[in-house]
């Protein structure tokens, strides 16, 4: 069943008001290059195309490359996918991709992939709710950490990505939540550790829920506070371009600060159009503080080239 492998080709090309895409993150190991490739397509009944997007988490920079449809295809038993001259894998990248103002070709190869821990009664990071079949938007982290190999030349200079760290995740349905935030890090300074968090409002029944989803993945201990498995949100504020949360479950309390750097614009689906523009960043700051209920620290690092979305309108919520 697909469910159990949400970074398979979860749609079809039949859909109409349909989007899925792929997220691809990679940073040097020196941590001066952050690049993210987003390949997927946007079927509507206006108009049915591929893409790949790219951000430059370095300078904000972003590119859109579109493409017809009949030359996307990807598998429904494994992540495998081929736009144009460009193919994605759970082993890596390989990129042709041109066109007037940019050219990136090459490949980078991942080893040691740390894939999302799956149950039968929770096979990904939205636990139960990836049985719903009616969500609005549905999410999947594939490799919280793997290890880089190789490197691309892009618009005529070479990044180096050996010794790098990756990241993969998707979302595919009909459309992105109306606001959320979205977290992401795994480039600690102290640890091999990872985080992810995202909160949204979530379209429901005729009305709407807040959820969230957020895992910590420590060496040789993985820890889920998300609303499925009853953890809640002690506190959110974002003030002075510094974004402060407070999640907590039955053990633990993790405290999170993260700090806003250089933004590049991304398109994000309505309707599966391609329409929504929001900001991104990879080149955020983060800081986590991991404790249990007793006030003993268990875990305290930082992060930087963190990925980071904040649609503001969230915050309301929480005010």
């Amino acid at each position: 069943m697909k469910v159990f492998k949400p970074e398979v080709f979860q749609g079809s090309l039949k859909k109409k008001d349909y989007f899925e895409g792929w997220y691809f993150k990679h940073v040097s190991a020196d941590r001066k290059q952050v690049w993210s490739f987003i390949p997927g397509i946007s079927l509507t009944r206006g108009r049915r195309h591929a893409f790949i997007q790219v951000l430059n988490g370095m300078t904000g920079e972003s590119q859109l490359h579109e493409y017809d449809i009949a030359v996307f295809s990807a598998s429904g038993k494994e992540l495998d996918l081929t736009l144009g001259r460009s193919s994605f894998s759970t082993q890596g990248i390989s990129l042709g991709i041109k066109n007037e103002a940019h050219q990136i070709s090459g490949s980078v190869s991942y080893a040691s992939p740390e894939l999302y821990p799956s149950t039968l009664i929770n096979p990904g990071i939205m636990g139960w709710y990836s049985f719903v079949p009616f969500m609005e938007c549905k999410h999947g982290v594939v490799s919280m950490h793997h290890e880089l190999s190789g490197g691309l030349e892009i618009d005529g200079q070479f990044v180096d990505f050996e010794g790098g760290t990756g990241y993969i995740e998707k979302d595919w349905g009909s459309s992105f939540p109306e606001s959320w935030i979205w977290l992401h890090c795994n480039t600690f300074n102290k640890s091999k550790s990872s985080f992810t968090f995202s909160v949204a409002k979530i379209p429901w029944l005729g009305s709407y829920f807040i959820g969230f989803i957020s895992y910590l993945k420590l060496e040789g201990r993985f820890i889920n506070f998300s609303t499925w498995s009853k953890a809640r949100i002690e506190k959110l504020e974002y003030l002075n371009s510094k974004l402060s949360i407070r999640i907590s479950n039955k053990k633990y309390l993790l405290e999170i600060e993260a700090v806003n750097n250089q933004a590049g614009q991304l398109k994000a689906p309505v309707l599966g159009n391609m329409t929504r523009i929001i900001k991104e960043t990879v080149d955020a700051t983060l800081e986590l503080k991991l404790s249990d209920h007793s006030g003993n620290i268990l875990f305290e690092d930082q992060g930087s080239r963190a990925g980071m979305e904040l649609i503001e309108k969230i915050l309301e919520y929480f005010s």
